[in-house]
C-alpha cells in the first residue's frame, strides 16, 4: 500500500519523497497516510501550507480517492472499495497461503532450540526456547527458507559427573525406576546441597565425568539409562505443545568431533596455553575462549565449534539460530570469534537469538536449588481450567477436550510469546490462563466467532464492494498489513510482532461484530462473510505462526 501511495505523492511533489516521510495519522477523520511538508519548506522558500495545497491538488492515482491539505500536512484517503475488493479476493484465493513469500529461496536455516538436560524435569524455564524456536522456524518457513529443527539435548559434561556420584552415593535403583525424573532431582539438588559442606565432592564429580568420557562402562550404562529416561518424558511435553524436531543430536553426539577442532585450532597456531588450560585469545576486551581444562576435559565452547563446523558440512546453511538465553551472549560473541580467527567468513551468518528468564518471586528459577516450576504441570493445569470453562459455558460441545488442550497449551505459549523475547518474565499462572484480555484465549475465541457467523451464514455468492464502513476499514487495513507482518517478524526473528498483530486483529473484528448488523443487511451480506472468512483464514495462520490451535468451536 506504501509502494502506491510513495508513486502518487512522487509524481505530485516538486521534491523527493521517501517511504520514511509518510505517516500514519494518529485519528481516522485525518486519512490513511500523511506526508508532512515542514521539511520542504527550506529548500523551496515555500511555506508548508502552501506546499501541502499544491500536493493535494496534484494527486492523481486510482488507489487514492481524495487528498486534503490541512495545517501543513497532506492527508490521504484511500479509494476503500476498491482496496477492499482486491484484498478479499487475494485472500479468498489464497486462503492460508496469504501472507507467503520466497524470500529464503529454500535455503537452509537450522535452528538450535529447546535443549533440555537430561536426568533433569523439563521446566518453565525450557518453555522460551522452545517455543521461541518454533515459532521463528514457522516464520521463516512462512517467507520461503528451509528451518531445521535441532534439540541440541544436553546429554554430557560436568554435571553428569555430579549426578553419577550423587547416585553411587545416594541413589537407589527402585526408587529410580519408579520415578526416574524425580528421583535424579532430588539426587541433583542433594549433591549440591552436600557440596556447599563438603567441596571435594565437586572434585569427586569432575572426575566421574573424566571416566565418562573416557567409556568407563558402568558411567556409561548408568548415563545412557538416565538419558533414555529423560526422552520419555521430554517426548510428552513436546507432544503437549505440537513441537516436533527434525534432528535430536545432543552434545554427546559431537565427543568424536571435538579432537580434530582442537587439533585444526593447534595446526592454525590459535591454541595458547593459560595455567594449564588449552585457550583461544581474542580481541581486546573479550575473554579467552576455554577449549579444553587444565584436566583435558572439553568444555561447552569445544562442542559447540564441532556443532557449527558439522552443521555448515551437512546442511550448507545460509544462517545458522541458537535459541539460548540472554546469559549465554558471552559464550556466542566468543563462538563467533573463534570461527573467524579459524578462516570462516560464514561465522558472520550465526545469529544468537537471546531471551529472558522466566522468574519466580521476581528470582532465577535454578534446579540446583530445586526452585522450579515444572512445564508439565503447568500445562495439565491450564488444560483442566479450560475443560472447567468449557463445562460451564459449553457443555455439549463435541470434542471438548480437544479444545481444552488447544486452548491450555495455547494460553501459556502466547503468554510467552506475546513479550519481546529479551525481556524477563514473572511466573504467574493465573495471569497466564486468563480469557480476556491479550490473551489467547482471547484470540481462539474470536477465531471460533468468525466460525459459527460462516456456520451460520451457509452458502453465499459473489459480491461486490461498493461501500466500506470505519469498522469495516480498520480491518482491511490490518488485514492488508498481514504479509509485511510476517516478513518483519522473521527478519526480526521476532514472533511477538505476530501476536501483537493477532491481538489487534482480534479487537478490530470484535469491534466491528457489536456495531454492524452482519447477516440482517441482505445487500451487504455476501460482501460482509467474504470479510468475516477472511479475518478467520488470516487468525488462524497468525495462530499457526505461533505454534498455536485454532479451534472453530469453543
Amino acid at each position: 500500500m506504501k509502494n502506491d501511495i510513495l508513486s502518487a505523492l512522487q509524481a505530485a511533489s516538486p521534491v523527493t519523497i521517501t517511504e520514511q516521510m509518510i505517516e500514519r495519522p494518529s485519528q481516522a477523520g485525518l486519512g490513511d497516510f500523511a506526508l508532512p511538508t515542514f521539511p520542504f519548506a527550506k529548500e523551496l522558500r515555500t511555506p508548508p501550507k502552501l506546499i501541502a495545497e499544491q500536493i493535494a491538488n496534484a494527486i492523481n492515482h486510482p488507489a487514492i480517492q481524495r487528498a486534503e491539505a490541512v495545517n501543513g500536512y497532506v492527508n490521504l484517503f484511500l479509494n476503500r472499495s476498491s482496496i477492499a475488493q482486491n484484498l478479499l479476493d487475494t485472500i479468498g484465493e489464497q486462503k492460508a497461503s496469504y501472507g507467503s513469500l520466497n524470500e529464503g529461496n529454500g535455503a537452509n536455516v537450522p535452528i538450535d532450540m529447546s535443549s533440555p538436560n537430561i536426568a533433569k524435569p523439563f521446566s518453565m524455564g525450557h518453555l522460551r526456547s522452545t517455543v521461541i524456536g518454533n515459532s521463528i522456524a514457522l516464520l521463516l518457513e512462512k517467507i520461503g527458507y528451509r528451518p531445521i529443527k535441532i534439540n541440541h539435548i544436553g546429554d554430557w559434561g560436568t554435571q553428569f559427573g555430579k549426578l553419577l556420584t550423587a547416585y553411587r552415593k545416594w541413589g537407589n535403583e527402585v526408587e529410580v525406576r519408579q520415578a526416574p525424573i524425580k528421583t535424579l532431582l532430588q539426587l541433583y539438588i542433594r549433591f549440591h546441597e552436600e557440596a556447599e559442606e563438603d567441596p571435594t565432592l565437586n572434585d569427586e564429580g569432575r572426575a566421574a565425568f573424566k571416566a565418562l568420557e573416557e567409556g568407563d562402562e558402568d558411567a556409561l550404562s548408568l548415563w545412557e539409562w538416565f538419558k533414555t529416561e529423560s526422552l520419555k518424558e521430554f517426548q510428552r511435553i513436546y507432544d503437549l505443545l505440537g513441537v516436533s524436531f527434525d534432528s535430536t543430536n545432543g552434545e554427546a553426539y559431537y565427543n568424536d568431533k571435538m579432537e580434530p577442532v582442537v587439533e585444526e585450532l593447534s595446526a592454525k597456531g590459535l591454541l595458547v596455553e593459560s595455567d594449564g588450560a588449552l585457550v583461544v585469545e581474542l580481541s581486546e576486551g573479550m575473554p579467552p575462549s576455554l577449549i579444553k581444562k587444565s584436566d583435558g576435559a572439553t568444555l561447552y565452547a569445544t562442542r559447540d565449534l564441532a556443532a557449527a563446523l558439522e552443521r555448515k558440512k551437512v546442511y550448507d546453511f545460509t544462517k545458522a539460530i541458537y535459541v539460548v538465553g540472554n546469559e549465554q551472549s558471552l559464550h556466542f560473541t566468543q563462538l563467533k570469534q573463534v570461527l573467524q580467527k579459524m578462516g570462516y567468513d560464514w561465522a558472520n551468518t550465526i545469529h544468537h537469538v537471546s531471551f529472558g528468564f522466566i522468574l519466580k518471586d521476581g528470582k532465577k528459577m535454578s534446579t540446583r536449588k530445586g526452585k522450579i516450576v515444572l512445564l508439565e504441570e503447568v500445562l495439565s493445569e491450564a488444560i483442566s481450567l479450560a475443560e472447567h470453562t468449557i463445562a460451564e459455558k459449553n457443555p455439549t460441545l463435541f470434542n471438548k477436550n480437544e479444545v481444552a488442550q488447544a486452548v491450555g497449551v495455547g494460553a501459556i505459549i502466547f503468554s510467552d510469546l506475546k513479550q519481546h523475547r529479551k525481556h524477563d518474565i514473572e511466573f504467574n499462572l493465573s495471569s497466564m490462563l486468563q480469557t480476556e484480555g491479550e490473551t489467547g484465549p482471547y484470540i481462539q475465541y474470536t477465531h471460533a466467532r468468525a466460525n459459527s457467523i460462516l456456520r451460520k451464514a451457509g452458502i453465499t455468492g459473489p459480491f461486490t464492494v461498493e461501500q466500506v464502513n470505519d469498522y469495516e476499514w480498520a480491518i482491511f487495513k490490518l488485514l492488508y498489513a498481514f504479509p509485511s507482518v510476517v516478513k518483519r517478524a522473521a527478519e526480526d526473528l521476532d514472533p511477538s510482532i505476530v501476536a501483537k498483530y493477532a491481538i489487534d486483529l482480534s479487537q478490530s473484528f470484535n469491534s466491528f461484530y457489536g456495531n454492524v448488523h452482519i447477516l440482517s443487511d441482505l445487500p451487504l451480506k455476501n460482501y460482509r462473510i467474504a470479510l468475516v472468512q477472511s479475518v478467520a483464514t488470516v487468525l488462524q495462520e497468525s495462530l499457526r505462526l505461533l505454534g498455536m490451535k485454532a479451534p472453530k468451536e469453543m
